[in-house]
């Protein structure tokens, strides 16, 4: 069993440089790709409470219901967010991983190196070819 979950969406570049960064260090983590199988309310408050953000501040906007639904309102209260989140789980931003470092919204996606146990095996560059990690599997700065 992995003790690395990442909440996923493959559609999402982020995501994806996100998942990759972990199977770089040779960690295969424990997918689950939230729009399919959405965290319950519980498990959302404790990963939002966990990365040290605000439920409102762990929410997208950009390509979700966000404006539709009055979100970004004086007075929206949690319990309110979290109904929206449940029924539109899009509205949850990505990527969250959850690690036995600590937990945290992976943007942007080489934030997950600070919650890995393992180094990167090797040189990695995200999707638009930007480089992360030397062939030395240091983080470039």
């Amino acid at each position: 069993m992995t003790d690395v979950t990442i909440f996923h969406n493959p559609a999402c570049g982020t995501s994806r440089n996100t998942l990759a960064m972990i199977r770089n260090a040779g960690i295969e983590p424990r997918v689950v790709e939230y729009l399919k199988t959405p965290p319950s309310r519980l498990e959302v408050q404790a990963m939002v409470f966990a990365a040290g953000l605000t439920l409102r501040q762990a929410l997208r906007e950009k390509g979700t219901p966000f404006a539709e639904l009055g979100l970004g309102e004086a007075g929206v209260t949690e319990a309110q967010m979290l109904d929206a989140i449940e029924q539109h789980p899009i509205l949850l931003n990505r990527p969250f991983v959850v690690t036995p470092l600590g937990t945290a919204l992976c943007r942007p996606s080489e934030r997950v190196l600070d919650l890995l146990t393992e180094a990167q095996r090797g040189a990695f560059a995200k999707e638009d070819g930007e480089p992360v990690v030397d062939a030395a599997g240091k983080r470039v700065k």
